[in-house]
């Protein structure tokens, strides 16, 4: 198992390859305050009010999040694609080659691994407890966060390596670049409006 620092390292690596050096720097330099934990959490709330519970969403309800606290934190904010493990069974995977065939190009992503927002160092998986309490859950999911969480949860906010703590291991294969956020944002939008619509 690789140490704390060595995971923030390679983790910089992704950042770097689609945001550049200096994002790197700011990722690995941020801290989370108080202040930051606050807006988060805010606008997780914003947004599960307005966002439609249905199943295979979670990509776009991730992307949402992520630029939702672009415009709200003055922090690294980055969408990450990756393997989510409970107890170090993957739940959502994907071969990494479908990151090399442009998965995230479109609105309608061909990915179907997990995708989180990175804070810095800080996991804010603001999908995991909509897709543990949907019907089309992995059953491992489901019985791990109704154990370890119960019900009516909305955001997951922790430091990046101790979620391992917890049962839930982020392994991270890309970080998205904004033009890859911003197609699946299109994605959202449209889910936004369809559920104002009916």
């Amino acid at each position: 198992m690789t140490t704390a620092a060595e995971d923030l390292l390679q983790f910089g690596k992704l950042v770097a390859s689609t945001h550049g050096w200096p994002a790197a720097r700011a990722f690995k330099a941020y801290e989370l305050s108080d202040g930051d934990r606050t807006r988060i959490a805010g606008c997780a709330v914003d947004l599960l009010k307005v966002f439609p519970k249905a199943p295979g969403v979670s990509a776009f309800l991730s992307a949402a999040f992520a630029v939702h606290l672009e415009r709200h934190l003055s922090a690294p904010v980055h969408l990450v694609a990756g393997t989510l493990a409970v107890d170090g069974e993957p739940v959502y995977e994907d071969d990494p080659s479908s990151l090399a065939a442009n998965a995230f190009t479109d609105e309608d992503p061909q990915w179907q691994g997990h995708l989180w927002v990175m804070v810095g160092g800080y996991v804010a998986d603001i999908s995991i407890f909509r897709a543990a309490y949907s019907s089309d859950c992995p059953p491992a999911l489901g019985r791990h966060v109704h154990s370890v969480f119960g019900q009516d949860k909305g955001l997951y906010v922790d430091q990046w390596r101790r979620s391992r703590r917890l049962g839930l291991s982020y392994e991270p294969q890309y970080v998205l670049a904004q033009d890859e956020v911003t197609n699946l944002m299109g994605g959202a939008y449209r889910l936004i409006e369809q559920a104002k619509g009916c």
